[in-house]
């Protein structure tokens, strides 16, 4: 995550003004009132995943009041949603109260009036999230304008585990990663407004396939391990080995196929450069441990052979 602001680099007397003065007048276009302005502490830490921002914020104890005046100041037409680490939170807005704490998310419209209360220090992600992209998930577009999320089971918890692996791992990845990474959790958090009871639908395809997109992100990034097995795939995406192979059960290759698969397209890839490197170097970079085993493999996928390919004789 990146770093926005923080009220440690302030004197203690001058944290609330400076928050306010940062965050309040021109990151969030908000008014805020707090509980104890001599003992403010806040941050704050972003990164964007596509055209959906993930940001987590420690907020002291205080009212967060958003009317016509600063809506006028926003760029985008946007919903947040809230998932709280400690504290709890309360949201009005259209004449209705979503408590957020621990257990319960709250999903409501940034371009409508609110007011959020903040009881006591309260540390959370914040998901904003376009709203034209976000009712594309919905049937004929949608959204509630606010609305509770279960964090504690079903689809509820399996969004804020993603929000809470997003955090941890955004910074190692590319921004392409980062972008279709962002698109699966909109796809996941719509499932989870449109559940009824919150629970996982058995036979729904659009959130297998999100897995699934995820479990291909993650071999790919970590493809060249000595030590990459479908155990370690497995543990590392938090499922198990049957429901690794079931992901890929639709498609035209096992998990082990398509592993081998991407390694020697990706060896193709970089055989095709001509730059002069080792042929061995190139296929133990992308988990090859055998140069027989890898040549072997080359010729039968694509016909000819790594050598070939390096010199200009391949096709």
């Amino acid at each position: 995550m990146e770093f926005v602001f923080s009220t440690d680099q302030y004197a203690r007397e001058e944290r609330y003004n400076a928050w306010r003065s940062a965050i309040c007048d021109c990151y969030v276009h908000v008014d805020v009132e707090a509980t104890d302005p001599e003992d403010y502490k806040g941050f704050i830490h972003e990164k964007n995943f596509g055209d959906l921002v993930l940001t987590d914020i420690l907020v002291s104890q205080q009212t967060i009041r958003r009317n016509q005046k600063h809506i006028s100041k926003l760029d985008k037409d946007c919903f947040y949603v809230q998932f709280i680490h400690s504290g709890k939170s309360q949201v009005r807005q259209l004449g209705e109260v979503h408590s957020s704490n621990t257990a319960q998310g709250a999903l409501f419209c940034a371009t409508e009036q609110y007011e959020l209360e903040c009881i006591g220090d309260v540390r959370s992600f914040y998901l904003k999230i376009p709203r034209e992209e976000f009712a594309q998930r919905f049937p004929k577009k949608y959204i509630p304008t606010a609305a509770n999320i279960d964090t504690t089971q079903g689809l509820g918890r399996i969004t804020t585990e993603f929000c809470a692996m997003l955090a941890t791992e955004g910074a190692r990845l590319g921004e392409e990663a980062r972008g279709q990474l962002g698109k699966q959790l909109l796809d996941v958090l719509a499932l989870t407004l449109q559940a009824p009871t919150g629970d996982l639908p058995g036979k729904d395809s659009s959130i297998r396939a999100a897995r699934l997109r995820s479990v291909k992100l993650w071999i790919e990034r970590n493809i060249g391990d000595d030590d990459l097995s479908l155990g370690t795939i497995a543990a590392a995406n938090g499922m198990s080995l049957r429901y690794l192979h079931q992901l890929f059960r639709d498609g035209d290759m096992s998990v082990s196929e398509w592993i081998w698969d991407r390694r020697l397209l990706l060896c193709y890839h970089e055989i095709a450069k001509c730059d002069g490197r080792l042929l061995t170097t190139i296929a133990y970079k992308y988990g090859f441990n055998n140069s027989a085993h890898f040549s072997t493999a080359f010729r039968r996928k694509f016909g000819f052979s790594p050598r070939q390919l390096a010199t200009g004789k391949g096709h």
